[in-house]
């Protein structure tokens, strides 16, 4: 009996150190919960040797006194702790001085003999007979447990909620404990004389080591359900085997070794021993999920969890989308009341909360609170039931909005990160198992990437879409302004073809009086006034041209601009225009020449658009070109062509505007400033002349050396018949 006692004891108080410690070594409860335990167990085989070991009685009497000392300063180490506060610094000397009076124990003052006890024949131990250190020792003793009353006082004033609730059950358990450990070493065997009653001194150790597990258990360190699911696997485990061997080996004993001798029987025994041994793991595995089934029916596997996890990560870009879907796997596995993310604000995206349908409603004052503390807590992982003493008003806010786990999204525990998921109790209100922390600090450190990521993605698409938004709208203004400008132009061009054709006919009036008077119609007029006239004549006859080039402009817009082929003469319009624009040209001191070939065909072109082209040209050379300087027009024909060039030696185009140079009111920059009348038409309307009437541009220039502007005609173009006409064929203006 007294040895199964022991057995219990030590396997109870064992277990307790080990898990708690092992649940997490680096808390100073529960290191002092497991010296705790390591003391009584010393205490437990120094009880039980003091009354089983012979001639080492004396010492086992003596050192059963050393485990109480430390037991006393473990547990007033641990009510420090646990209502978070640390040892002050004459706690060490106070320690020496335990060790001292430990060693104390050892010396002959304070156990001088011990005493045998027989009774009627039967041996009950050994009675201890004190000596006067017995006193100091008891003394000793007193003042521990005093220390240890009075830090529990103060504790248990200062403590409120679950930390009152667990001095209130370490100081049940502990009481009864002491109480029911002086009942059984100390008063009994001085008071009866008999030993005996301290075989059941290892029950008090059992009863002091569960208040401190179940005050561990409320503080959340470790599950004991895992302690009691493990152990009845072994149990069912070990009693279904020895079950199996005892029903096997009685079967056959019974039957088919009757008339075996013993070492057979034995043979057999050990042979059914070893193949049953075998099956034990099968059979602990099977146990395991039964009680697994019984004490965590809200149990999942943590490997299946994290593979899901990686797969929502990888396949959703999505934020809101990425988001439920993994509060949806948390839901499903941790089984929480209520889980929600919360990410904080940046310069794009507002703070938001997503979370299931049963997630409660935070203050503004709720969420900036745990915002301002968690950067300061270093850990990623935030457990409400599990934080120290010194975030105990943060514990009470956290119990009061019903949150039970913070996990930050953050790279490092000194910044606020990302965000936080935020998990309530569970349904089931159990407890959350170290495997659901270990779960939630990885998912909290992935979704740091994949929430940034997810991030990064809304905001290049939002990008594009303010981007589309802007060039839609300047896709609109673009569209609204061209449909001005068409309209502006339109009325423009209205207005030219108004004025060019109310411009004609009083021009007309002046040509022809002028052309009558120079003919001498109206009578003799002197040198000086033909002068005169034959000026204002050719300065009419360009403005003629220059209402055909508006009114050409006009008909292009419109659709009836049209040419009109007939025989021409190219030299005889050549020699025309040249003769009119002779005096101009001497009038500016320049020198006028037409250089010609003798077999020049006849082509069929327009003569008056053509005319007015070879006019332009001539014209322009003759403004473009400074005092002194020379003009060439030549006329040749080649094996495939009849060309024309007008070659002059005057300020030239610059390189960077020549590509404007035949469009519709263009005029290069050093051309505006020789002639600020120009219109920037003549060129455009002798480009669409040319290209209409078959023919191809030439055009060569270099600035302040001069330029050469013509056309070329291909000689399919020969008039061959005077009756016919042939349309001439479409080409491309190419400039040269």
């Amino acid at each position: 009996m007294e040895l199964v006692i022991l057995y219990i004891g030590l396997f109870f108080n064992l277990a307790i150190g080990i898990l708690v410690l092992s649940s997490n070594h680096k808390k100073s409860e529960n290191r002092f919960v497991a010296l705790s335990s390591l003391s009584l167990i010393v205490w437990e085989v120094s009880n039980y040797l003091a009354n089983n070991s012979g001639h080492l009685t004396l010492f086992w009497n003596r050192a059963t006194f050393i485990g109480p000392i430390f037991i006393l300063l473990f547990s007033e180490l641990f009510i420090l702790y646990l209502s978070g506060k640390k040892a002050s610094k004459h706690f060490a000397l106070l320690f020496v001085l335990s060790i001292i009076v430990s060693a104390f124990t050892l010396s002959p003052f304070l156990v001088t003999g011990v005493k045998e006890q027989i009774q009627n024949g039967v041996h009950n131990g050994y009675t201890p007979i004190f000596g006067f250190a017995f006193y100091i020792i008891v003394g000793w003793y007193v003042y521990l447990i005093t220390r240890l009353i009075s830090r529990f006082v103060v504790a248990w004033r200062g403590a409120k909620g679950k930390l009152r609730l667990q001095l209130n059950i370490v100081v049940t358990g502990s009481f009864i404990a002491v109480l029911l450990a002086l009942i059984t070493n100390l008063i009994l065997p001085i008071v009866l004389n008999n030993i005996y009653s301290t075989e059941f001194a290892p029950i008090a150790s059992v009863i002091f080591m569960g208040s401190l597990a179940l005050a561990i258990v409320q503080h959340g360190l470790f599950d004991i359900r895992l302690i009691v699911a493990r152990t009845l696997g072994y149990i069912f485990s070990l009693v279904t085997l020895g079950g199996m061997f005892v029903i096997v080996a009685h079967t056959l004993t019974s039957t088919i070794l009757v008339k075996s001798n013993l070492d057979s029987i034995r043979w057999v025994y050990t042979i059914i021993a070893v193949l049953l041994a075998a099956t034990f793991p099968y059979l602990k595995r099977f146990f395991d999920k039964v009680t697994n089934k019984i004490f965590y029916r809200d149990a999942y596997d943590a490997q299946v969890f994290l593979e899901n996890f990686n797969k929502i990560v990888v396949s959703t870009f999505e934020l809101n989308k990425l988001l439920n879907r993994v509060l949806e796997l948390i839901e499903e596995n941790l089984k929480p009341s209520y889980c929600l993310f919360g990410l904080k604000e940046d310069e794009y995206t507002p703070r938001s909360i997503t979370g299931t349908t049963a997630t409660p409603t935070f203050s503004e004052a709720d969420i900036e609170y745990v915002r301002k503390i968690t950067p300061k807590m270093k850990q990623k992982i935030i457990i409400s039931e599990m934080l120290d003493a010194q975030y105990r008003d943060f514990q009470k806010k956290l119990q009061e909005i019903n949150v039970s786990i913070i996990a930050r999204m953050t790279t490092s525990v000194n910044a606020e990160g990302i965000g936080y998921l935020v998990l309530g109790p569970k349904k089931s209100g159990g407890s959350y198992s170290s495997q659901d922390f270990k779960v939630l600090e990885i998912l909290a450190n992935e979704l740091v990437v994949a929430i940034q990521n997810a991030l990064h993605t809304e905001e290049i698409e939002r990008f594009n879409l303010t981007l589309q938004a802007r060039i839609a709208e300047a896709t609109k203004r673009l569209r609204q302004t061209n449909e001005k400008l068409r309209a502006l132009d339109e009325a423009k061009d209205d207005f030219v073809s108004m004025a060019s054709h109310q411009l004609r006919t009083p021009l007309t009036s002046v040509k022809g009086n002028i052309s009558l008077v120079l003919d001498g119609d109206t009578g003799k007029i002197s040198n000086l006034q033909r002068q005169m006239l034959q000026q204002a004549y050719g300065s009419s006859q360009r403005m003629v041209y220059l209402i055909a080039d508006l009114l050409n402009v006009s008909r292009l817009k419109t659709g009836k601009f049209v040419i009109e082929p007939s025989t021409v003469n190219l030299v005889t319009i050549v020699e025309d225009e040249i003769r009119q624009l002779q005096e101009t040209a001497q009038s500016h001191q320049l020198t006028l020449n037409f250089i010609k070939e003798t077999d020049i065909p006849n082509l069929m072109l327009d003569e008056t658009k053509t005319r007015q082209v070879i006019m332009n040209f001539i014209d322009n050379a003759i403004y473009y070109t400074p005092t002194g300087g020379k003009i060439d027009v030549h006329l040749k024909s080649t094996s495939s062509s009849v060309e024309c060039r007008v070659q002059d030696n005057g300020i030239g185009v610059p390189k960077s505007e020549q590509h404007h140079l035949f469009t519709k009111f263009y005029r290069a920059s050093n051309a505006r400033k020789a002639r600020p009348d120009g219109t920037g038409l003549g060129l455009f309307m002798a480009k669409k002349v040319i290209v209409s009437e078959g023919g191809t541009l030439i055009f060569e220039s270099q600035e302040g050396k001069g330029s050469t502007f013509g056309f070329s005609f291909p000689k399919s173009l020969i008039s061959v018949d005077k009756a016919s006409t042939p349309q001439p064929p479409k080409q491309t203006a190419v400039v040269a």
